[in-house]
């Protein structure tokens, strides 16, 4: 149980980020971590997010979506966090969580646009969307595989968000980037107000050249 806790202690500080943050609620979402090739480490079903302990966390192999079968079940998102980690060797933290304004997003036709600020071009520079599919469904899972090919930020039409990144605070931060660029996008739109939108060719340069971070292979 020891080594449980010393793996999944970043699983269980970002579910109390989150729920500190109105990034989770209740026991909406779930989060795994890549412990090697073919093992994550992911929240089990039904757990708080913002009082999780060692007891809530399962290790499960990736190819087969096996776990041992006496103790607590995982998150029934299993096939959407295995079918990105198969799909990404350099995915390594994975949250998937229904925001406010994401959420709100994923239940309209709301535009969503990466071209307005620092943080948004870099984290949310591919956005994809996919269907709703119930949750736990291998449909599900299989979609959101060949959407993370092209996109580490992937919004769950009528369901919340997936994203994923290489590190728990990369992943985090992609999930604060995209809740707040949802936000202006909703706030923009009730008011009438225009984003000053950054061209595409400016956020080329900022991605090669600003040296913010290294920029992604897809």
């Amino acid at each position: 149980m020891r080594t449980i806790r010393k793996l999944g202690q970043e699983i269980i500080d970002v579910g109390q980020y989150m729920m500190n943050y109105g990034l989770a609620w209740g026991n909406s979402g779930n989060v795994s971590k890549r412990i090697d090739d073919d093992t994550m480490l992911i929240t089990g079903s039904g757990t708080y997010m913002g009082h999780l302990d060692e007891t809530d966390l399962v290790k499960v192999t990736i190819s087969s979506g096996g776990y041992n079968e006496t103790g607590k079940r995982p998150s029934k998102e299993i096939p959407m966090h295995a079918a990105i980690y198969q799909a990404r060797p350099d995915a390594g933290f994975v949250i998937h969580s229904s925001p406010f304004w994401t959420t709100f997003a994923a239940c309209t036709n709301l535009q969503i646009e990466s071209k307005l600020f620092i943080e948004s071009m870099y984290y949310a520079e591919r956005i994809a969307y996919v269907d709703y599919y119930h949750p736990g469904s291998q449909e599900l899972g299989r979609a959101v595989g060949e959407k993370a090919k092209e996109a580490n930020v992937i919004i769950l039409k009528n369901h919340g968000v997936i994203v994923f990144d290489s590190s728990m605070q990369e992943a985090r931060m992609c999930l604060e980037t995209i809740e707040m660029t949802c936000r202006m996008a909703a706030i923009t739109k009730m008011t009438g107000l225009n984003p000053a939108v950054l061209s595409p060719d400016t956020a080329t340069d900022f991605l090669d050249h600003s040296g913010y971070k290294p920029r992604r292979l897809w």
